[in-house]
C-alpha cells in the first residue's frame, strides 16, 4: 500500500513491561519496530529497561486517546533494540526475583509489618527493583527498606496496589474455567455493587459472587447494560396480585421472555403470565376491582434435551468377547456329545487334546513346566558322557514306555497287513503264489 508524500509516521510506541503494564515512549531515531521487538527504554530514575513493543503506528495515537495521555506528557524515549548483552542480563535479573521475594516477605515478618509483598519487578539493567504490596492500612516501611538495601545491594521501590491489581499481576483461572480478565486483557477496573447482581435475579451469595481477589467479579458489569434496558417493560411493585381466589405472589421473573411466575398460598404450582396481563391486573386492583382468576396463562415451552451420539472408538470389539468365545466352544462340545456315540468321539478329542497339551516326559510321569509348548517334546539337558552313552541316543532321551508302545503298534500293524495280504490270496486262487 503506497502512503501519501506528506505522510508522517507516528513517532510514540507503546512498550509493555512486567504485570500488563504498560507505557509510551518516543521513538526519535526512527528505528524500524514491530509488534513483539525488545527494546531499550529510558527511565524515570535513571538507567534503562527492558520491554516488549505492543503497539506501534496508527494505532498508539488511538490508544492514547482512550486512555486520555496527551502527546506532551511523553518525554521518555527509545534508545535501541535490545542487544544479546542487554537480554542476557535483562534474564539475569528476571531470575532473580522469586528468591528476591521470598527474603523480603522474612524481612517484612521479622518486622512485624501487616503487609503483603505479592510480586517484584526488577528493571532491565539490574540497578532497581519495585516491591508491589497489599495492605490494608498505611504501613511504615522506612526499616524494611533499609535491611532490603542492605541484603540485595540495589534501590528500593515500594508501591502499594489493591486486591484487584494483585490478582492481576499473579493471574489465575476463574470459575468459567478461563484465564483471568484482569490478567488478560482488562485494563479498567470500574467499581462493582450488589445492585448488579440484584437487577440480573443473582442470588446475593458472596463465595459465588466473588473472584480470586476476594472482591466482587468484574464480569457482573459486563452485561449489566443489557439487563437495565430489559428491565423498562417489567412492571414495578407487582409482588402480590388480588384475585376472588386469592392473592398471588410473585415468585420468579424471566427479562428477557418478559414473562412473570405467581402462586396462590397452598398451592405448589406456579402460574406464568405475560407482562401485558400482569399490568391490567395491576391497574384493575388499583382500582379497587377484582378479577376472577388470573387468565391468560404462557404455555412455557421446555427445550428438548439432545442426546449426544457417540462412536465406539474401540470398534465391535465389547468387553465380552472373550466369553462368547469359550460358549461357542462350549456349544460345539455338548453337539458332539449329542450325536451316535458322541460320548466316546468328545472323551477321544479330550483325551488327544490333553495329550497335545501335556506330553509325557521320559519317564511316564505329567510335566508342570510352563514354558513348554503343546506337542513338544522335552529339551534334553546336557550330561556327561557316560551317562548320555546309557540313556540318551542321539540327542534324545531313551523313554522305554514310549519305545515299547511305538514298536508293539508297528507289529501290530505289520500282522495285520500280512492277514489281509493272505485274505486276498485265498480269494484270487487263479493268481499264481
Amino acid at each position: 500500500m503506497d502512503m501519501p508524500t506528506n505522510y508522517k509516521p507516528f513517532s510514540i510506541v507503546e512498550v509493555r513491561f512486567k504485570g500488563s503494564r504498560k507505557e509510551f515512549y518516543h521513538n526519535n531515531d526512527n528505528i524500524y519496530l514491530e509488534a513483539g521487538d525488545l527494546v531499550a527504554v529510558e527511565t524515570n530514575t535513571g538507567g534503562y529497561d527492558i520491554g516488549h513493543v505492543s503497539i506501534t503506528g496508527e494505532l498508539v495515537r488511538m490508544q492514547m486517546h482512550k486512555r486520555h495521555v496527551k502527546e506532551a506528557d511523553v518525554v521518555k524515549k527509545i534508545y535501541r533494540r535490545a542487544t544479546p548483552a542487554d537480554v542476557d542480563k535483562w534474564k539475569a535479573a528476571k531470575d532473580l526475583e522469586w528468591e528476591t521475594m521470598h527474603k523480603s516477605r522474612t524481612l517484612a515478618l521479622n518486622l512485624n509489618l501487616s503487609m503483603k509483598i505479592s510480586d517484584v519487578d526488577y528493571q532491565g539493567d539490574k540497578t532497581k527493583a519495585t516491591f508491589y504490596y497489599t495492605a490494608e492500612g498505611r504501613v511504615d516501611f522506612r526499616e524494611l527498606i533499609k535491611k532490603m538495601a542492605e541484603a540485595f545491594r540495589i534501590r528500593i521501590e515500594m508501591r502499594q496496589i489493591g486486591m484487584r491489581q494483585e490478582a492481576s499481576r499473579l493471574g489465575g483461572i476463574g470459575s468459567c474455567g478461563r484465564e483471568l480478565c484482569c490478567s488478560t486483557w482488562l485494563t479498567d477496573f470500574k467499581t462493582v455493587s450488589t445492585a448488579a447482581a440484584r437487577y440480573q435475579n443473582l442470588s446475593l451469595n458472596t463465595l459465588k459472587l466473588a473472584g480470586q481477589c476476594g472482591k466482587l467479579k468484574c464480569c457482573l458489569n459486563y452485561e449489566l447494560d443489557t439487563y437495565m434496558d430489559a428491565l423498562k417493560y417489567i412492571p414495578d411493585n407487582v409482588n402480590v396480585l388480588k384475585t376472588e381466589k386469592g392473592d398471588a405472589r410473585l415468585q420468579k421473573t424471566d427479562i428477557f421472555k418478559r414473562v412473570m411466575w405467581f402462586s396462590y398460598p397452598g398451592e405448589e404450582s406456579w402460574v406464568p403470565l405475560p407482562i401485558k396481563r400482569v399490568k391490567e391486573i395491576q391497574q384493575m386492583n388499583r382500582e379497587g376491582v377484582l378479577v376472577e382468576s388470573l387468565g391468560e396463562i404462557v404455555e412455557v415451552e421446555s427445550k428438548p434435551v439432545k442426546v449426544l451420539d457417540y462412536e465406539n472408538v474401540v470398534g465391535q470389539d465389547s468387553l465380552t468377547r472373550l466369553d462368547e468365545q469359550r460358549k461357542n466352544k462350549n456349544k460345539q462340545k455338548n453337539k458332539n456329545k449329542n450325536r451316535p456315540g458322541g460320548e466316546q468321539q468328545a472323551q477321544r478329542n479330550d483325551g488327544n487334546n490333553r495329550q497335545q497339551q501335556k506330553p509325557n516326559r521320559p519317564d511316564g510321569k505329567q510335566g508342570d513346566n510352563p514354558n513348554k509348548q503343546p506337542g513338544n517334546r522335552p529339551q534334553a539337558k546336557p550330561q556327561p558322557q557316560a551317562e548320555r552313552a546309557e540313556g540318551v541316543q542321539d540327542g534324545q532321551p531313551k523313554a522305554e514306555g514310549v519305545n515299547n508302545n511305538r514298536n508293539r503298534n508297528r507289529r501290530n500293524n505289520r500282522n495285520r497287513n500280512r492277514g489281509d495280504q493272505q485274505q486276498r490270496n485265498d480269494n484270487n486262487p487263479s493268481r499264481p503264489e
